[in-house]
């Protein structure tokens, strides 16, 4: 599912009626038998949401003072998300200017903490759904080919690092860290840590 997010469109209507929106370039996947995974411990207050069902949105608070939004992925039950890393801005860029004190739009959404603030996604937002987009929502956007997709280990974690979980846009100026090499034509290129 985390590669299949890469295009897709992250939208949010603001109360005033602003459009917010951003197409995904950068994802990273998370699953409950993954000791980097917030659901590998079991079910609690703080990964309730994460256990589904899917088509949610998992927030939660890190480091004391940024929040990051995920995709719940996995049957009701299954601790699975999919981390929303880093974005292209489309919509709102104003807006999303503001609220980061940041007009670079290369760096609006460079990062999961960023894509947040920008959207002005906090822990009230647990658990909307992402179906209904009534306070979020995930549109279709336009599929992104296979060769330009690379694999490669997850950023910011200690554990399970050999995983080729972190999905990019090849080439995107928007990621969040440098993207792995580029990948070839046809199926997504793995790249190992």
């Amino acid at each position: 599912m985390a590669r299949d997010l890469l295009g897709r469109i992250v939208v949010r209507i603001l109360p005033n009626g602003t459009r917010l929106s951003a197409r995904l370039v950068e994802v990273e996947a998370y699953r409950q038998d993954d000791p980097a995974s917030h659901s590998y411990r079991g079910r609690t207050a703080r990964t309730e949401v994460m256990f589904g069902p899917p088509g949610h949105l998992y927030v939660y608070f890190t480091y004391g003072m940024h929040y990051c939004m995920n995709a719940v992925t996995g049957r009701d039950g299954e601790g699975s998300a999919v981390l929303l890393r880093a974005a292209e801005p489309l919509e709102g860029l104003d807006e999303m200017a503001r609220r980061r004190g940041n007009e670079n739009p290369r760096l609006l959404l460079a990062g999961p903490a960023r894509l947040c603030e920008a959207f002005g996604i906090i822990a009230e937002h647990n658990g909307a759904d992402l179906v209904d987009g009534a306070v979020v929502g995930i549109e279709r956007g336009a599929p992104v080919k296979d060769g330009e997709v690379v694999a490669g280990p997850r950023v910011g974690i200690t554990v399970a690092m050999e995983n080729p979980w972190r999905f990019v846009v090849a080439g995107s100026p928007y990621l969040s860290r440098r993207s792995p090499p580029a990948p070839s034509p046809g199926r997504p290129r793995v790249v190992r840590g």
